[in-house]
């Protein structure tokens, strides 16, 4: 019986031990020395790529072949701000599965009727806030998005809101927003100079964990919130993501498929997704950063590592089930 270290004694004995520390969790069978070794390195880097930020950084990545799964401060709930879009179109697909809605079927956008297979493209693809709250409307409100969340057995994350309603909330001067020097800030200054509203990350609505947007991310990939062909095709939307070049695949070695969607708002950059290895595996992989003062390329940088650190470590390190 190989014998057993906690990963705190091995980021401390490999000089790794950062504030705030990191956490792994492993499913499945214990990790024997070597993949411990492993682990430690990966979490040390985490840690490093926080240092990009002066704000928080949430970290969760897990093999959806064995279960492994390693965070930094993936516990902790951070806002969505795009992100959510993800369960939009699980609810919504849920219902294209009960046959209470057609794909084919008509909504209008802006005054314009689309079909709802052309909406969540838009809301997947492009991050359309207009797109998203038609179909919000649709799937009968942010309650009924949550609602599905907590059937399916997502905790940690919560839909309390629509786009148009979160960032009107996002814009609000709550009495605690400020700059680096404490002083209260407009929200066109925050504009101006990407800076967060502090009072805004502190707001429990609407947030996740990095845990449990992979937990979602988990339910879709293995059928357990969606019917196949409808996991396929949502997976399918969000692996032709057109924003954030720089984030989960900015660093990602050449034909690495990536399915993502991500979210931004002021001082605040996420994206979560999955990750193709070149074997078939797959791992996801959510990263959220906020009340960051440092401006989106740091945060981006801080995604697109962690990205790239990821997929060398699945793809190189022994596995659990055969180490």
């Amino acid at each position: 019986m190989p014998r057993r270290f906690s990963v705190a004694a091995l980021l401390a004995g490999f000089g790794l031990f950062l504030a705030p520390l990191p956490a792994a969790d492993a499913f499945g069978p214990k990790p024997d020395m070597v993949q411990q070794t492993a682990q430690s390195r990966l979490l040390g880097e985490f840690a490093r790529f926080a240092t990009l930020s002066d704000g928080t950084v949430g970290i969760a990545v897990r093999d959806l072949h064995n279960g492994e799964t390693l965070q930094y401060n993936g516990d902790t709930l951070f806002p969505m701000a795009s992100t959510y879009k993800v369960a939009v179109a699980g609810k919504i697909l849920s219902l294209a599965d009960a046959g209470t809605l057609r794909l084919d079927e008509k909504l209008p956008r802006l005054g314009t009727p689309l079909s709802v297979n052309t909406l969540l493209d838009l809301m997947l693809t492009r991050s359309d806030n207009e797109a998203t709250d038609t179909l919000v409307a649709r799937a009968g409100g942010p309650q009924a998005v949550h609602g599905w969340l907590k059937s399916i057995g997502i905790r940690g994350q919560r839909v309390d809101s629509n786009t148009a309603q979160l960032l009107a909330r996002a814009k609000v001067d709550f009495g605690a927003a400020g700059d680096e020097a404490g002083s209260v800030l407009s929200s066109r200054q925050r504009d101006a100079r990407d800076l967060p509203n502090m009072a805004f990350a502190a707001d429990p609505r609407d947030t996740s964990t990095p845990r449990a947007m992979n937990d979602l991310l988990s339910a879709i990939h293995h059928g357990k919130a969606l019917k196949g062909p409808s996991a396929a095709m949502l997976l399918g939307i969000m692996s032709r993501c057109r924003t954030g070049k720089a984030r989960l695949v900015g660093m990602r070695p050449p034909g690495t498929p990536v399915a993502h969607k991500t979210g931004t708002l002021n001082g605040l950059g996420n994206d979560t997704g999955i990750i193709t290895l070149p074997d078939g595996r797959r791992i996801a992989i959510s990263v959220f950063v906020m009340k960051d003062h440092r401006g989106h390329a740091a945060r981006d940088r801080i995604m697109a590592e962690v990205a790239r650190a990821a997929y060398d470590y699945f793809l190189f390190a022994p596995d659990l089930h055969t180490a």
